[in-house]
């Protein structure tokens, strides 16, 4: 005689499992961020001034890379009150190095330099002409931010916050909120986000 299955039986059991611990692990969903650390691709850009900078030049410290496009609306938004400065000023006094990198293929370091001279930049502006920089990082958007610690790992990649509407005050800011977690000796609890802003205007390769 064959052995049936006793359907009352068995959708008892599926609304037991969860009571006795045996219930599928759930997936993580998207407000359960996943840590994700990558090892930031090594890279030697000149600053408009011609000085040469390298991410090695700074092995050992906190590292934060914006990425910028003096024409993007989003990135005007952004310093035209001051606002990205005072950030990378903040954070100065904690011994984190800000760099500004340029992958607009069009532009070049008289531009760079008119940009820090306008939004008073005390921070390097770092030409990409080529875009090989930004495309080993795989920067996106102007501003595209990225996070990285003294040993060397991307502990933040994403948007600089919260609210991508022009003229719009944020509620977090995620690259303060990740220089603040991990410089408490925290994870970072938001280690990657989308970014938005204008696309990067890389150089198209022939």
């Amino acid at each position: 005689m064959k052995n049936r299955i006793c359907t009352p039986c068995l959708a008892l059991l599926l609304v037991a499992l969860p009571l006795i611990g045996l219930a599928p692990a759930r997936q993580a969903t998207s407000d359960q961020p996943v840590a994700e650390k990558t090892k930031a691709p090594a890279f030697t850009l000149k600053n408009y001034d011609g000085t040469e900078v390298s991410l090695a030049d700074y092995s050992g410290k906190y590292v934060v890379l914006e990425w910028i496009n003096p024409g993007c609306p989003y990135v005007k938004d952004q310093h035209k009150d001051g606002n990205m400065q005072k950030l990378a000023d903040q954070f100065k006094e904690k011994n984190v190095v800000w760099l500004a990198i340029n992958s607009t293929h069009f532009q070049d370091a008289e531009k760079n330099k008119a940009t820090a001279e306008k939004y008073d930049l005390t921070y390097p502006v770092l030409g990409d002409w080529e875009g090989d920089t930004g495309k080993a990082y795989g920067a996106k958007t102007t501003p595209h931010m990225y996070v990285i610690n003294p040993e060397g790992d991307i502990i933040y990649n994403g948007a600089i916050d919260d609210n991508p509407k022009l003229g719009k005050d944020a509620d977090v800011n995620y690259v303060e909120q990740a220089l603040n977690e991990s410089l408490d000796d925290k994870d970072v609890s938001m280690p990657k986000t989308k970014p938005y802003g204008c696309g990067v205007k890389y150089k198209k390769k022939k």
